[in-house]
């Protein structure tokens, strides 16, 4: 099976280094997959409308910290989500 992350066109990889790059940001701090996986905790505990939003606001609230503190806040926003959905 193909990794669709690597599609013809869809190169999630290549878009990540071109946007890091275009943006200035450093790629190291860019964690595909605990993104792509915090999205799709966001999309089902709150809503889809949800991940564009949260992960925006994550991002800003990551702007400037290190690597640790950015997991830290990333396992906060992903907490918040599921907790949102709980009885």
């Amino acid at each position: 099976m193909t990794d669709p992350r690597r599609a013809p066109g869809a190169d999630l990889p290549q878009w990540v280094e071109h946007l890091t790059t275009r943006l200035g940001v450093d790629p190291a701090l860019v964690d595909v997959d605990r993104l792509l996986e915090l999205s799709s905790g966001v999309a089902h505990s709150v809503a889809r409308p949800a991940v564009p939003v949260s992960m925006f606001v994550a991002g800003l609230a990551a702007a400037g910290r290190s690597p640790d503190e950015i997991a830290a806040l990333l396992a906060d926003v992903d907490s918040a989500a599921a907790a949102w959905g709980a009885p």
